[in-house]
C-alpha cells in the first residue's frame, strides 16, 4: 500500500503544472482508480485540503495517505508528492550553477531582473489600486506603500534581520488595515 501511495503522488507531483487545484481531478481518479476513498470522501479531504494552510494537492496527498495507511501514508504520500519537484528543482540548479560564468546566460538573467521587477511593481499596484484616489493614490495604497518602504530601508539600509522586517511590517498592516 505504501508503495502504491508513493508512485501514485509521485506521478502526480511530476505532472502538476498550473497549481493545486488544476491537478484535482487527477489526483480524485487515482484515488477513486485506487479505490482509496469513495466520491464523497475524496469531495470532504478536498474541502479540508482547501481549508488547511498549505497546497491544496500536497494538503490532500496528507489526507488521503492518512487515511489509507495513517502516519506513514501520509509521510509517504507527502514525499512522494513533493519529490519531483525537489529533483527537477535540484537540476536546475546544478545546470545553472554550472552556467553561471557563461556569458549568455549572465545576459538573459540580467534582462530578466527588470521584468520581474515591473512583474512585482504590476501586481503591488493591482493589489493597491482600488477605491477612491487621490492623485491616483487612495489610502490602501499609501499604507502598502509605506509598509513596502519601511520593508526596503530596513533591510537595506539597517540591514535588519528578516523576522523583524516581516514582524513589523504584519503589525503595521494590522494597524493600517484592521
Amino acid at each position: 500500500m505504501l508503495l502504491a501511495l508513493f508512485w501514485t503522488f509521485f506521478k502526480v507531483g511530476l505532472v502538476s503544472f498550473g497549481g493545486g487545484y488544476a491537478i484535482l481531478s487527477v489526483i480524485e481518479h487515482e484515488v477513486l482508480q485506487h479505490q482509496w476513498m469513495t466520491p464523497e470522501h475524496f469531495a470532504e479531504a478536498v474541502s479540508l485540503a482547501g481549508m488547511s494552510p498549505g497546497p491544496i494537492a500536497t494538503n490532500s496527498a496528507v489526507l488521503i495517505g492518512f487515511k489509507t495507511s495513517g502516519m506513514p501514508g501520509a509521510v509517504v504520500s507527502v514525499i512522494g508528492m513533493i519529490l519531483p519537484s525537489f529533483l527537477i528543482i535540484i537540476a536546475l540548479a546544478i545546470f545553472f550553477y554550472k552556467k553561471s560564468n557563461n556569458g549568455w546566460m549572465q545576459a538573459i538573467f540580467y534582462g530578466l531582473k527588470p521584468m520581474v521587477a515591473a512583474m512585482v511593481i504590476f501586481a503591488a499596484y493591482r493589489v493597491g489600486a482600488g477605491g477612491s484616489t487621490v492623485l491616483g493614490i487612495n489610502a490602501h495604497t499609501a499604507a502598502l506603500v509605506i509598509i513596502f518602504a519601511f520593508a526596503v530601508i530596513g533591510t537595506a539600509k539597517y540591514r535588519l534581520h528578516p523576522l523583524v522586517v516581516l514582524s513589523v511590517s504584519a503589525l503595521m498592516g494590522t494597524a493600517f488595515f484592521y
